[in-house]
Order: C-alpha cells, then structure tokens, then sequence
C-alpha cells in the first residue's frame, strides 16, 4: 500500500481578514502583478482540500485503529459512557442521553451517526462480542431498525473493561476534544486484540476494511504464543486461530489453503453456508430446519431469494422469462413444498423446509437451495488498519498481532511507570507522617506556637513542602498509637510493590511474564467456545442428469442456436428464419461444455444438452447468454478440459491456454481476450503437446513465419498475450496453426480464383523458421494464401 501524503507539506491557507470574504482561490496563470498574500493556485487548492477530506475520512470516521481495534466514534461512544459511570453494574440510562453526552463533549456530528454506532456494538448478531448493554428495541438480524434513542437505554457490557478498566492509570494518551473543553483519549488501553475480537467493515477514500470476527479463547491464545516467540509464522498461527468465528455461527467451507493465504496476505475471500439439521416427522415424514445463517445472511433475505425463484419477474428489457429463470422455478417447485420462518426469543434462526415429497433425499433438497440462495454465500477478507505509525496499510494476521502486542507493553509499561508514581508519592507521604508520630509532642508544639509552623516543621525534622503540607492537614485520630502500627504495615507493603515495579520495568523478561499473565487471566474471565465450525466442503453445484449422446450444435448468423442429434448430418436442409443464415456448426457430446467466443473479448459458457433440440429455429442467445450490446459470437468450440489452444489475434499477438481455462458459470461470461478497437478473432487452434512443435504464421500481405511453440507463454486467466510475428503497417496476421515441423498445408487460390493448396515439408519450412516476433518471408509469388 502506498503512504498518505504528508498534508503538512502543503502552505497554509491565508486568515480571512478582507471583509470576512477570506483569501481568493484563482487558477494559476502568467500575470505580472505582484503577490498579495491572499491568493491560492486553483489546483493547488482543489488538492489539498481533497486530501485533507481523504485523511479525515480514513482517520477519523472509516479505519479502526490497530491497537484498540476501535473507529473514532465507538471509542468517544465508549468513553462517554465511561465518563457518565454507565458500567456492567450501574443501572441503564436513556440512549438520547448517552448520544447527548457524545455529540456535546467528543463527537460534533449527527445524532443519528452517533446512535447507530451505538446501536451497532449493542447488537449480539453483528459483533461477537458486544461492547454495549442495550435495554429495548436494538433491531434485528432481519434488517429491522432499532427504536428511538429516547425509548431505548443502555449501558456498558463486562466484556468493554477490556478497553476501559486501565484508562485512568496514565496508559494512553489524552489530547483535547474538537473544542478543546475536554480531553478524550487517542486510543483505548486494549487489554486483549479487538480488531480481531469484533471485526470491522468501513469505506474510506479509495480503500476500505472488512475484518471478520473471532473467537476470544483462540486469540488469547495466539497473541500468547506469539509474545513467546515472535518468529512464528503465519502457518503456525492458525494452529491457534483456525478461521473467523463469527456472532451467528454458520459453517466454514473454505479449505485450510485459502484461509492461510488470507490471512498471509490480510486479503481474500471465504465461503460460508448455512448450519441445518433433518427433523424426523409422523408416518415417514421429514423437514429440514436451518439453525444458523452465515454471517450477514437472514431469514427474511432467504425467504424473499426463495420467493423470486419459485415465482420469478421477467427481467428489465426482456418480454418474457427466460430459459434458465422457468427450469429454476420448476425445479424449485418439484422439490419445495413449503418454508416458514419459525424463530422467535428461544431460537434465534430456524428456517423450515418441507420437501414435496417424502421419498426425496435431504440432501437433495438443501444442495438445490444452498445453490440459489444466500444460504451459501461469501465472506471477503481486507484488513486494512491504521498502524501504530497513524498510516493505512494492509496487514496479515501476524502483523496484526504483533502490532497489539508492541502497544500492549507499552501501556503495560507506562502502566507501571504511572503506579510508580504514586508509590513513591504515597511513600514520600508516609515518611513524612511516620517522623511526625515518633515526634509528635514537638510536632503540636510547633503548630502551637510557631507563626510560620509549615516552615519550621520543614526545617525541624527536615520535611519538603509535600509532607508540611500533608502534616497539617492531617486528622487528629490519626495521631492514635494503632495508627502508627498501620502506618509502617502499609509502608513496608509500598515498599514491597515498589521493588516489584522496578523489578518489571528493568527487566524485559518479567514483563513478558506479566502480559502473558494478564491475557490469559482475561482468557479465563471472558473466553468461550467457537460457534462458527470450520469444514471444508465442496461448493454446491446442481448437477443435471443429461444422458450422454451425440450432438450437432447449430449456429445462425443473427445468434439463434439449436442442436440435432446425431453427427455427419446433412445440414443442406436446414431452415433459417428470413434473412438469417448459418454461421457455424459444432459435433460434440450432450455432456460437454461449449464456449462462444465473443467479438469483444469475452467468452461464454453454455451445455451442449440444455440447448433446444427438435426441427424449429432454436431459442436466441440472448434467452441463454447476458451478450453485451452490439457484440456477436464469431466462433463455438468443444474440447476436453485438458486439451491445450492457441488463441490470436490479428494483430498478431496470441498465447497458450487450456479448454477448461475459457469455461465460467457466470451468464455474462468471462472476459478472457484482450483485443483491439478493429482486431478480429482468429481461428481457436487445438493440438497435441509435443517439443517439436512449431507456431506457423500466416499474414495477409502473404508472408510465413514458424517459430518453437514453446517460445510463447500460457496465460490461465487470459489476456493479449505475445508478439507472434511481427507485421508492416495495414498488414495483420490472417491465420495462425501448430505444426509438427515435418508438413504444413497452406490452402489459398491461384490465378482465376482456382482453389489451390501447397504442401511445405520439413526442408521447405526451414527457410521460414526463425524466433518468435519476426516478420517472416514471403511465399510463392502469385498465389495468396489466406490460411492453414
């Protein structure tokens, strides 16, 4: 990630002091009059406003902060409530009040941002574990709101002394509110990592977070192991901290590879369905009940899913429903009987299904609805925090840990630092009352008489200003001979922790100790057990029974696709709607896969056996495929997933790639091939591996160029690939094959347009065979050879 401009380095803006019209912004330009203090250039101005407005929005409303694991306002949230006494033990008070408090001292924005936030860390399905104990109406994992600040109440939760039981002990810094009538503190002195505890999820100015939640017990732990040995991998973290667990539970199906490479990376994606059980019923019957939701998923988003499949809207644009949206709905319709939402307060999700039929696999059932609905689903992973440096990065799990554990002993340390202090404060004071009681009749003597007794009392027993002043300000009952007994107790105890403190901040071992001590002690006090299960599990796919035949796809030029049974058939029967033709035919097998290639790039998928078969025109394109505007299907193609291609364009750039690469599930295709305003696909070519082979290419201005097929590379995921051969201007490549360098046919015309083929073996080649990117040689004058 790149660092934030420094807004530091950017001039100030000039006081207003005109009128109160301020300083004039204008655009830089060549002007001889001399500088007035008062103007700006137009885009110097327009920059820095805008970076200002990025660093306020990524710093102070939509970054939590790594060490607290807190944005600024859940932490003025949590402070207020601190500061008005509102812990687990205190009785709660109105939310308008807590949110009042908020916006007059620490936060100068909207009610309604204020309450929402609060709202949010009451919520025990958003975060793991709530900070905020809220009394009434604080909505629903359905999307219901919460009511009106003025009719709920709130106060802390035990689990928010994580962040505020240490805030008065000097452990973080306080700097002045927007006012500067209060102080409130940077950050929260986090006994435990919050970031990763509660999660986050933000917007900022051209970056964003999504950090998912986990369990406490299983950081603790981590954050252990780490401070232990700080050369700990990624890898072995997760032998701590497996995955996220998140505040409903679900089911992780992601496998171990992909969770490790997020949190290596502090960035990717996991897979989560739902949890569900078979509930056995009277005389052979069976339902299904959903007990828990994957995170962000609820029931009344999966029953509407449920409802736009079972009885689906025609598109936007289309007249009619389509092909794929009327086989969903009946197949929806064959298996689902009936789904209700039966949670309520003792169960907080569960989603029955009952199936058609009786005589249905379960498993059948689910696997059709966990395919089309939000019962699976997706969870991204983007953990990008503000440091302990104050900038933005993105950072992996280790890095985040270690970056709570850097803060965690400096607070620990200033911690100790600051009980230090009024150790010896308390001991200062101590010494001076225990002089005053083994001398006690001179000491009321002295007050007796003396006019000035602070100074002599001072010169006397050799007592500083702190203890004169303590001295006489003490009680007379103080002076009793058991007070004396106590007074050298506690002092022999001060001096006892004394030596303790001084003992941790001189060594850095038993300050490893102490941390090591305290975070599993917060273990014990507030950890619990994993609720989301960690499984991996193949995606759910619906696989359709297709009976595996010969298949003839057919093609029109206008996009109209049919397939026949069969292959070798005579196609000079074929009917075509009026003004349409035949663009291009395909023999394959019902089972197979067939991409079209699109004239823009894309390449898109479809079955053969689901395409429309009979004696009619077949179904248009459009009914099958999300085509782009003015794009056309130039080619079709079947292959095993194995079998390897080549793939140009004519302006000469092509690479290598597999058939299973072009496939995708998306209806709007995949876009694979990068091309050109004016450049047209070539001919897909299919071949057999083989070290001999050669990339034979053909240019329309009739040169031919043959170079190692291995001089190109193989891009998986598509793109424009290599220079195949070089071309003069207004020329372009007009065929490109493999050879197996023994013969290559090249079929073209002669004089007249006379159909001609010319056979080119090994020696024949040789003259034509260089490096990859070269123009190549012209062929036999005379003949034009537009392709192989």
């Amino acid at each position: 990630m790149t660092d934030t401009p420094d807004l530091l380095d950017f001039p100030e803006e000039p006081a207003a002091s005109d009128g109160g019209q301020g300083g004039r912004y204008v655009v830089a330009q060549p002007s001889s009059e001399p500088d007035d203090g008062q103007s700006v250039q137009l885009g110097l101005y327009a920059e820095r406003s805008y970076l200002e407005y990025a660093m306020s929005v990524v710093k102070s409303r939509a970054l939590p902060e790594v060490a607290d694991g807190q944005k600024p306002v859940q932490r003025r949230i949590l402070y207020a409530m601190h500061e008005l006494g509102l812990d687990h033990t205190a009785k709660p008070v109105k939310s308008a009040r807590i949110v009042g408090e908020i916006l007059g001292k620490y936060h100068p924005h909207g009610d309604a941002s204020a309450y929402d936030a609060m709202v949010r860390i009451a919520q025990d399905f958003s975060l793991r574990y709530p900070l905020v104990d809220g009394q009434g109406n604080f909505g629903s994992r359905d999307g219901d709101g919460a009511a009106a600040m003025r009719y709920t109440e709130a106060r802390l939760t035990p689990i928010a002394d994580l962040l505020l039981g240490e805030i008065d002990r000097g452990t973080v810094d306080f700097v002045p509110n927007y006012d500067g009538a209060f102080r409130e503190p940077q950050v929260l002195p986090a006994r435990l990592p919050m970031l990763l505890l509660n999660g986050a999820s933000g917007i900022a100015v051209g970056m964003a977070t999504e950090i998912p939640s986990h369990n406490l017990s299983e950081v603790a732990d981590a954050a252990v192991a780490l401070i232990e040995n700080p050369e700990l991998s990624v890898a072995e973290l997760t032998q701590y901290i497996p995955g996220p667990d998140f505040p409903g539970g679900g089911h992780i199906i992601s496998p171990a590879r992909d969770i490790l490479a997020a949190y290596e990376t502090g960035r990717g994606s996991l897979k989560l369905r739902c949890r569900w059980q078979v509930e056995d019923l009277a005389r052979g019957q069976w339902q299904i009940i959903v007990t828990e939701l994957p995170h962000g998923t609820s029931t009344q988003k999966v029953l509407e899913e449920i409802e736009d499949l079972s009885n689906p809207k025609v598109k936007k644009g289309k007249k009619a429903l389509s092909q794929e949206q009327l086989q969903t709905k009946q197949l929806i319709l064959s298996q689902l009987d009936r789904v209700r939402d039966e949670s309520g307060r003792d169960q907080a999700v569960r989603l029955v299904l009952e199936p058609k039929s009786s005589r249905q696999k379960p498993e059948e059932l689910i696997n059709l609805l966990l395919a089309h609905t939000s019962l699976e689903t997706s969870c991204s992973i983007n953990m990008v925090v503000i440091g302990l440096d104050g900038r933005p990065a993105q950072k992996s799990l280790k890095g985040v840990l270690a970056d709570w554990a850097s803060f965690r002993f400096d607070t620990v340390t200033r911690r100790c630092r600051y009980r230090l202090g009024e150790v010896d404060d308390r001991i200062h004071i101590l010494e001076g009352r225990l002089t005053v009681f083994l001398n006690i009749d001179e000491v009321i003597r002295i007050i007796r008489q003396a006019d000035e007794p602070k100074q002599e009392l001072m010169a006397a027993f050799a007592l500083t200003e702190r203890q004169a002043d303590d001295i006489l300000e003490i009680r007379l009952r103080q002076l009793a001979r058991l007070e004396g007994i106590k007074l050298e107790r506690e002092l022999a105890e001060l001096k006892t922790e004394k030596a303790e403190l001084e003992h941790l901040l001189s060594s850095e071992t038993a300050m490893r100790r102490l941390v090591i001590k305290e975070i599993q002690a917060d273990r014990k006090k507030f950890g619990d057990g994993r609720r989301t299960l960690i499984e991996e599990t193949e995606r759910a796919q619906i696989a359709v029974a297709v009976v595996d035949e010969p298949l003839t796809v057919i093609l029109s030029q206008k996009g109209w696709i049919r397939s026949r049974n069969g292959h070798g058939l005579d196609l000079q029967n074929l009917s075509f709607k009026e003004g349409d033709s035949l663009l291009a035919t395909l023999e394959c097998r019902s089972v197979d896969s067939v991409a079209l290639f699109g004239s823009d790039g894309r390449v898109y998928t479809l079955l053969a056996g689901n395409l429309p078969g009979g004696r009619g025109d077949g179904v248009p394109l459009a009914s099958l495929i999300d085509l782009a505007a003015k794009t056309r299907i130039v080619q079709i193609l079947s292959a095993k997933p194995e079998t390897e291609l080549l793939i140009a364009g004519s302006s000469g750039y092509a690479f290598l790639c597999k058939f299973d690469n072009l496939l995708s599930r998306q209806k709007a295709g995949k876009a694979y091939l990068s091309l050109e305003a004016d450049e047209e696909l070539l001919r897909v070519v299919s071949y057999t591996p083989d070290p001999a082979n050669l990339c034979a290419c053909l240019s329309s201005n009739g040169k031919l160029h043959c170079f190692p097929l291995a001089e190109l590379k193989t891009l998986a995921g598509g793109g424009r690939g290599m220079i195949a051969m070089a071309l003069d201007d207004g020329d372009k490549l007009a065929a490109i094959t493999v050879s197996d360098g023994k013969t290559l046919v090249l079929n073209g015309t002669g004089r007249g347009g006379k159909p001609q083929s010319l056979t080119l073996d090994a020696n024949d080649l040789a003259p034509y065979i260089g490096k990859r990117a070269k123009k190549g040689k012209p062929i036999i004058a005379g003949l034009k050879f537009p392709g192989f």
